[in-house]
């Protein structure tokens, strides 16, 4: 018996389990799930909010919350499997500094870093692109990162066997077919996102990463059709309500279908999005944090209103200049030039 760290809950592992033999025979590929009013509900939510996010441009250039977001997601999803560093801790490793703590979470951390600088990048409708990942992801810490696993699995809460995996044999072609159908479906991308991470957590393909990849996968595949939710930290509130994500699992073993998962996955983006919004909106009545965040997109050169306010779209034109007298009448910028060429810049 050993412990799945991805997923929480402990495994039991044997050679010889026959009980999906009949998922062979009842399986022609269309993951089960029913799109109710409910499920509509929360997509209309969702995507009124990504469009206010990128009405507002609230994260294409703003470094700080963008990197402030890339370290929880990369705390939240390492901290769910039991890893004891903390975010200032990952903070540190990102910047090349030497951190103390254990050398197994070390390596967890910077085998994350390398995923996460990858995710833009990452095409999520190739399964080589997934196995590569989980090298990455995994590289140093299991046998086998970067392959499908060779034993067959269960899961069991406690006592209690919750979850008995597909036989090894058949997890090559079940991923197959997962795959085929996120690039032949057609179907809402943040519902394929949520099918897919349900899915693949319920074949467990590899050994041990499991939670991490699908927790990611879902992301990547959420960005292709919005590039901004690459960088909100959707694993934050996963790592709030491990105990819903875990029972929504479950719950859709039960009836048979996704369904379940995909109203607690749905709750928990819409939860992230609004409190994201919230976090960058709030920048509305702060003229430094609003300043700060500017900073962190400019490389020190002169720069004038207009380009401010290409950054901070929900501020009006008298709000800008208000900011800028802020900056220099608190030092932190320099003017030169006088009214349409009038240029600012930050002082080191």
């Amino acid at each position: 018996m050993t412990t799945d760290s991805s997923s929480g809950l402990t495994l039991i592992r044997s050679n010889d389990l026959i009980i999906y033999y009949l998922y062979d025979l009842i399986m022609s590929y269309r993951p089960p799930y029913e799109l109710t009013i409910e499920i509509f509900n929360q997509l209309k939510s969702i995507i009124r909010l990504i469009g206010q996010i990128e009405g507002y441009q609230l994260l294409q250039n703003n470094l700080q919350l963008r990197r402030e977001n890339k370290i929880r997601s990369l705390h939240s999803s390492l901290a769910i499997e039991g890893n004891t560093l903390t975010e200032a801790q990952m903070t540190d490793i990102i910047e090349g500094k030497r951190v103390l703590g254990p050398t197994k979470d070390i390596l967890e951390v910077k085998n994350a870093i390398k995923v996460y600088d990858q995710l833009e990048e990452i095409d999520p409708f190739a399964e080589s692109e997934l196995l590569r990942m989980h090298e990455t992801l995994m590289h140093g810490l299991i046998d086998d990162a970067g392959q499908y696993r060779q034993k067959a699995v269960g899961v069991l809460d406690g006592e209690k066997v919750v979850h008995i995996a597909p036989p090894a044999k058949r997890v090559p072609a079940l991923m197959g077919d997962l795959f085929e159908h996120l690039n032949e479906y057609q179907e809402d991308t943040i519902i394929k996102s949520c099918v897919f991470h349900y899915e693949f957590e319920f074949i467990h393909p590899f050994s041990d990463g499991n939670g991490r990849m699908g927790r990611l996968w879902q992301t990547a595949i959420l960005k292709t059709e919005y590039p901004d939710l690459v960088v909100i930290p959707l694993e934050n509130m996963v790592y709030a309500r491990q105990e819903e994500y875990y029972r929504a699992l479950q719950d859709s073993q039960s009836v048979g279908n996704s369904t379940p998962f995909i109203l607690y996955a749905l709750s928990a983006l819409e939860d992230t999005l609004k409190q994201q919004l919230d976090q960058a909106t709030n920048l509305k009545s702060d003229p430094e944090s609003r300043l700060r965040s500017f900073r962190a997109s400019q490389k020190g050169a002169f720069f004038s209103r207009k380009e401010y306010l290409s950054i901070h779209k929900q501020i009006s034109p008298a709000t800008a200049t208000r900011d800028l007298s802020f900056g220099l009448e608190r030092g932190l910028l320099i003017r030169k030039g006088q009214y349409a060429t009038t240029r600012y810049q930050f002082l080191v």
